[in-house]
């Protein structure tokens, strides 16, 4: 039975690039045109087994969130 889990803000990608360091990880995800960054410890990146070409979904969890566009 897959988890299931309360955040919307879910976006599916690929892991483009991981950079572990001694305590945390860096994880940099292509979502469509964009590139979602992440830091993680590095013992989560481990224990997910993470790898440059993963599929993976960011979830996304903000107390704010802002809205910007550009005005003619």
């Amino acid at each position: 039975m897959a988890p299931k889990i309360s955040g919307r803000n879910q976006l599916p990608g690929r892991i483009i690039e991981l950079q572990l360091g001694d305590i945390l990880a860096e994880v940099s995800v292509q979502v469509g045109d964009q590139v979602v960054d992440a830091v993680i410890t590095r013992r989560s990146a481990e224990n997910l087994q993470l790898k440059v070409g993963d599929p993976v979904t960011m979830l996304i969890k903000a107390t704010e969130v802002m809205v910007i566009k550009d005005m003619p």
